[in-house]
């Protein structure tokens, strides 16, 4: 199929240079951000390519209506939001764009690493409140620690690059052999374990990472650590993080996602009722939160529509 006959459906909000350089290189492209999903479904066999964020999972269902489609494209790192295998099995090519926000992802985590350490956010907090409390908010070194990724892929290459700048120890543990690099040592997950300070995890919501982080996997680390998310919320079991904060397992944690969180990453559950888990971290001064902003930047935001344009160009240049 030729670039001019290919109809793409936007579904998302992005960057405009995402709607333009299509439009430029010859691409049909409409958009429909407000349709709910069964309405979608009613007419996206007239589409071949999909652009997408995060508005709804690309099920089973959506796919067998989706007759026409070659390609769905994710402005985003992961396709936790879509049923991958069943797509390929159907001929449709997947896209993602982890390089477009790995930069913005490995800054945050460092950010949030060097604040928790420091304890900026309760200094800052305190500072404001009048309180003038130096020994209270006496921080910790980064230097000589040994700094542990949970996957290797693009945003813990990212990280580990960033702390190049420090002089630590950057162990990585990851699934795939031979990913370790100047930057990160690549080491069993037993070793890591073993020797780590800080814990950064980086990796996708698989089935083999959901609840990954729990009581059994927290009390196998020799010393107590820093814990730092910048992944996905479901990676995680709150109730255990909660419990290795309270016990001092856990010194502190930086956390930008939470299992909490809807599929579309826009919100939170909605519920007058806060897990218990939820409410000792908006109250812990050893705790910092983000509402999944590590990739969201305004650079990260160009970087993103730039890297979907591309790959949706060479597929086509390819075939």
């Amino acid at each position: 199929m030729s670039i001019q006959d290919t109809k793409i459906l936007h579904l998302d909000s992005n960057h405009p240079l995402l709607w333009e350089q299509l439009e430029q290189a010859g691409f049909q492209n409409e958009a429909d951000f407000t349709s709910n999903k069964s309405e979608i479904e009613a007419k996206i066999h007239n589409y071949h390519g999909v652009v997408i964020r995060s508005r709804f999972k690309i099920d089973k269902d959506f796919i067998d209506k989706a007759v026409n489609l070659k390609f769905i494209a994710r402005v985003g790192a992961g396709l936790e939001s879509i049923d991958c295998e069943y797509a390929k099995a159907k001929g449709i090519h997947l896209i993602a764009a982890p390089e477009g926000n790995r930069n913005a992802v490995g800054e945050h985590a460092l950010g949030m690493l060097l604040s928790l350490m420091n304890k900026l956010n309760r200094a800052d907090r305190l500072v404001r409140e009048g309180k003038w409390i130096r020994e209270g908010n006496r921080g910790n070194e980064l230097e000589g620690k040994t700094v542990g990724l949970i996957g290797y892929g693009n945003m813990g290459k990212s990280f580990a690059k960033k702390l190049r700048g420090f002089d630590v120890e950057v162990l990585c543990y990851d699934i795939l052999p031979n990913v370790g690099d100047a930057n990160a040592k690549q080491v069993s997950q037993e070793e890591l374990q073993t020797k780590a300070d800080v814990l950064s995890l980086h990796i996708p919501w698989t089935p083999e990472t959901d609840k990954m982080i729990n009581t059994h996997f927290i009390n196998a680390f020799a010393k107590p650590f820093w814990f730092i998310n910048t992944s996905r919320g479901k990676n995680v079991v709150t109730d255990d993080l909660v419990a290795a904060l309270a016990s001092g397992k856990i010194l502190g944690a930086g956390l930008d996602v939470l299992e909490y969180e809807k599929l579309s990453f826009e919100n939170l559950f909605i519920d007058s009722e806060k897990p218990a888990a939820f409410e000792y971290l908006l109250q812990a001064e050893n705790v910092l939160l983000t509402p999944h902003i590590a990739g969201w930047t305004y650079e990260s935001h160009q970087k993103l529509a730039q890297t979907i344009v591309d790959k949706i160009i060479l597929k086509y240049e390819q075939e």
